[in-house]
């Protein structure tokens, strides 16, 4: 079972197209000790199983998933949205 953790905060670019937005990912271990790893990083992580995020929405759980832009462009996006990473967007920006 990979390991499940919430992302606190995103790092973006300055691209407009939904599968570029998001540069990485980040957030707090329950330790305290905080997390910041690339787009890349993490789409690797969720493909091997190793690692699982989701992002607080609203009070409720929003899985974040690998999603395939018609280019062939792997990019994080939750479940729930459509082709832009709204969940992720609406997150503050990585210190």
């Amino acid at each position: 079972m990979p390991a499940h953790h919430l992302i606190h905060c995103v790092g973006r670019t300055d691209r407009l197209n939904h599968d570029r937005r998001i540069r990485g990912i980040g957030g707090v271990n329950p330790d305290g000790a905080h997390w910041h790893i690339s787009e890349a990083q993490a789409i690797a992580a969720i493909e091997a199983g190793r690692w699982s995020f989701y992002v607080d929405h609203g009070g409720g759980a929003v899985t974040v998933i690998v999603a395939i832009s018609k280019y062939g462009s792997k990019y994080l996006k939750g479940g729930a949205d459509a082709l832009q990473p709204e969940s992720l967007l609406a997150l503050p920006e990585c210190g």
